[in-house]
């Protein structure tokens, strides 16, 4: 006897794709996190993946470490197909979001302005770190993760990751400093 669909034409699927998803689910969604701007596209392609792989009637004689190459090439092919939509889809350009997401009713116009140039500077040192440290920030700050989650993410020691976030810390306010520096030798 089959399991009830609820309303669907579709079986429930098995047990061996559920233990696909529990084995292998969180390792895919990280790795494309990684490479996503927000949670909810990774969220969309790792569905991508574990569909392609429902799909795939032979991916049960695999061994485990094919099935997870397999589905990690998945992965990263449906990423790449993600990038390739994203540049054909019409942007907007950053400084109107960052209006948008500065302005407010309370402040006066130099406040929004000051504030304005401070998310872009910051953005600016942001960009010259490495993107382990970019990666980290964003994981971290952005997404207001533990190190213990960064560390599954990242595949990296929790005690590496705090040196590393204090080191990138040190390094942003050196470059602001160094910043500083420059603008009082101009005037």
């Amino acid at each position: 006897m089959q399991p009830q669909s609820f309303g669907t034409e579709a079986p429930i699927e098995s047990f061996e794709d559920a233990a696909l998803y529990d084995q292998y689910g969180a390792v895919i969604f990280a790795y494309i996190r990684l490479h996503t701007p927000s949670r909810e596209d990774a969220e969309d392609l790792t569905l991508d993946v574990f569909t392609s792989a429902l799909e795939q009637d032979n991916l049960a004689a695999f061994r485990p470490e094919e099935r997870l190459a397999w589905l990690r090439r998945v992965a990263h092919n449906r990423l790449i197909d993600a990038y390739r939509r994203a540049t054909r889809r019409p942007t907007i350009v950053l400084d109107e979001i960052i209006e948008k997401m500065l302005v407010d009713d309370k402040e006066s116009p130099e406040q929004s302005a000051v504030r304005r140039e401070s998310y872009i500077q910051l953005h600016q040192k942001v960009q010259q770190l490495s993107e382990l440290q970019q990666q980290l920030l964003r994981l971290r700050y952005g997404d207001g993760l533990r190190f213990a989650e960064i560390a599954i993410l990242l595949n990296k020691r929790e005690e590496a990751l705090r040196k590393l976030l204090s080191r990138t810390l040190i390094t942003l306010r050196q470059l602001y400093q160094q910043s500083d520096l420059s603008m009082q030798e101009r005037r």
